[in-house]
């Protein structure tokens, strides 16, 4: 037993549970000594007194002795109470209460002021010893039956018969130890009962109740599906698409346009090339002058060349501004997406499907600008 319970003082429990049992063996003794009229033999008496020793022993394990400790470690017991209540706080909103089962901490705390294995078996024990006491008692008074005379038999007979009566009284105390002990233990345990009771009445109110459990955890769920919907809106608002394409719009339009002018002019030198070049080419066939000739188609095709150059230029410019468009608009892109992860880091366990869907949507956003470039 712990040494908090042993050192509670319970001997007038002990005294009253103990008082009738001591009794009976007082008048079986009285009766062996012929103070009363009762034949007590010597083994009679000294198995009730067996008897009696063995309920002694089961005593401090009886339901009322055990309150008896219970009651007398309540101080120490709160101490310890108090201390389990704040280890296991929890705070929901701006409340702090403890989320400890008090009867689960007290069965705990007096799981060691009686042993339960006693307790299962004092009840049938005592009948049981009473009956067994019987029989040793019949046993022992039995007489040999070999009296030659009816005297003789008579006397064996009464002897018989007398041992019988008194053996009786052994099953009679085993069976008045079990009631007593049934009684004792309902009341004991009816006084533990309303113990625990008022411990957890008294401290009930800082402790969480199951009610309140509950509407906290509908509440909290309703607020985490608010939270969660808000985030899928801000993340998924797609506005800041809108404005890449208003200005990669403005951007092709800067573009072609700029293009548009670099091949008309291209066309129309390339235009006044092949009509200069077909001009040599009559002369060459009238054969006026073949130096003349030659002179002019080599100052065309060098015209030729640098209109060559010129288009080999404005598409070197329409490439890289192309890029450069675009490589804005992928960091624009990049950035906003890296701002959607973050967002989205708090919700993965809920989004894990739709993020996995969103990520796919941009690798098919970004090949499909890759290849467009790539055919450009």
């Amino acid at each position: 037993m712990n040494t908090l319970h042993a050192k509670v003082n319970c001997s007038a429990n002990f005294i009253v549970i103990a008082l009738l049992p001591l009794l009976f063996f007082v008048t079986m003794l009285a009766g062996y000594f012929g103070f009363i009229p009762l034949n007590i033999p010597l083994y009679t008496l000294v198995y009730i007194g067996f008897i009696f020793l063995v309920f002694l022993l089961f005593i401090k394990h009886n339901a009322n002795y055990a309150a008896c400790k219970m009651r007398g470690t309540q101080l120490e017991m709160e101490s310890s109470l108090k201390k389990e209540l704040i280890a296991k706080s929890l705070t929901l909103g701006e409340e702090s209460k403890s989320i400890l089962d008090i009867d689960k901490f007290l069965n705990h705390f007096y799981i060691d002021v009686r042993n339960d294995n006693f307790v299962s078996v004092a009840s049938s024990i005592f009948p049981m010893l009473g009956i067994l006491g019987t029989f040793v008692a019949m046993a022992i008074s039995m007489p040999n039956f070999s009296a030659s005379s009816a005297d003789a038999l008579d006397s064996e007979i009464s002897t018989l018969l007398s041992g019988v009566g008194s053996a009786f009284f052994a099953s009679i105390y085993g069976i008045f130890l079990s009631l007593l002990w049934t009684y004792f233990e309902k009341r004991g345990l009816s006084k533990i009962d309303n113990y625990f009771h008022n411990i957890e009445t008294l401290f009930a109110s800082h402790i969480w109740s199951e009610d309140e459990l509950s509407i906290h955890q509908h509440s909290k769920s309703d607020l985490e599906e608010n939270r969660f919907l808000s985030a899928l809106k801000e993340t998924f608002d797609l506005s800041f698409i809108r404005d890449i394409n208003q200005q990669q719009l403005e951007a092709f339009k800067e573009v072609m346009h700029e293009s548009n002018q670099n091949f008309t002019l291209l066309a129309n030198t390339i235009d006044q090339v092949s009509q200069q070049i077909q001009g040599s080419l009559a002369i060459i066939d009238q054969s006026t002058t073949a130096v003349a000739a030659q002179n002019q188609i080599k100052s065309q095709l060098e015209r030729f060349v640098t209109a060559t150059e010129a288009l080999e230029k404005s598409t070197k410019l329409y490439a890289g501004q192309m890029d450069t468009t675009l490589h804005k608009s992928f960091e624009k892109i990049d950035t906003e997406i890296g701002d959607i992860v973050v967002k989205l880091a708090d919700f993965a366990t809920h989004v894990s499907a739709e993020s996995s869907e969103v990520q796919k949507s941009i690798r098919k956003y970004h090949q499909t600008i890759a290849n467009h470039t790539r055919e450009k």
